[in-house]
């Protein structure tokens, strides 16, 4: 499934305060777009609402350049989902039921569950690793492994747009490494359009083919990585000293903010 979705001169706030003013971004297939940005620049905002979970005060959502708003919840959700910072918590249910929450809009108000849909589960399952804690309690995992017990059921709602809020949040090292790299092989072996909030520069450098840079609720700079990952850019945005260079191993843009103790020998 490929699809496109993009948010179009969007203006967003939150009671009677505006927090994003005109901001558009557009999520290809078989690209990953990273927004990033200081907190409270809007960059969560603004994928919240393209998931259709935050008020629009102006402009809209289309997908597949249709305007998404006629878009039944349940027609909505065959299309785009998210992963969000804040998630409920269950208790006394098992990971796989957890997963299988991902299916509901797939299926009948009182169908059971289909082949298809256990294939879809077994799959997100297996690509997240987390077949092993399959009939844990998800009230005993760690919050890192309960991360990537949601990230799974994101994946098996399969849809052509992944949205992802701070998806390495909580994880340790190695988590954070499988998480990107699964990120581009949504991207990359399925043609999944991704739009991903992240806060490490470096993850944004490493993953995304398309930067969105925003700065008190407006678009500073957007491209490629290379274009937006700049001094410039940056040290204007963050307040700090930010010096940018490219890998010589990986070709990869690679930041460093430099605080005062930066000259300090190691």
């Amino acid at each position: 499934m490929t699809t496109a979705l993009e948010g179009r001169d969007l203006v967003l706030g939150y009671q009677r305060t505006t927090v994003v003013h005109g901001v558009s971004v557009r999520l290809e297939p078989g690209v990953v777009t990273a927004l990033i940005g200081p907190n409270g620049s809007g960059k969560s905002t603004v994928l919240r609402s393209l998931a259709r979970l935050h008020r629009i005060d102006a402009g809209s959502v289309h997908v597949d350049d249709q305007d998404a708003a006629p878009l039944s919840a349940k027609e909505f959700a065959r299309r785009v989902t998210l992963l969000s910072q804040s998630r409920p918590h269950p208790s006394g249910l098992g990971v796989r039921d957890v997963v299988a929450f991902g299916r509901h809009p797939h299926r009948g108000r009182f169908a059971g569950v289909s082949d298809a849909d256990r294939a879809a589960i077994d799959h997100a399952m297996a690509v997240t690793g987390v077949v092993d804690m399959a009939d844990r309690p998800v009230d005993q995992l760690s919050g890192g492994e309960l991360q990537r017990v949601w990230l799974a059921t994101c994946l098996a709602q399969d849809t052509g747009v992944v949205l992802l809020d701070e998806p390495t949040n909580h994880l340790d090292l190695r988590y954070q490494v499988e998480t990107l790299d699964l990120v581009r092989d949504l991207a990359d072996d399925h043609g999944t359009a991704l739009g991903v909030v992240l806060h490490d520069l470096n993850h944004a450098a490493t993953v995304a083919d398309r930067i969105v840079l925003l700065h008190q609720g407006t678009v500073r700079a957007a491209g490629a990585p290379a274009d937006v990952l700049t001094a410039e850019h940056l040290s204007e945005v963050y307040g700090l000293p930010i010096r940018c260079f490219v890998d010589p191993e990986t070709g990869a843009v690679r930041v460093e903010a430099q605080g005062r103790h930066h000259h300090r020998r190691r």
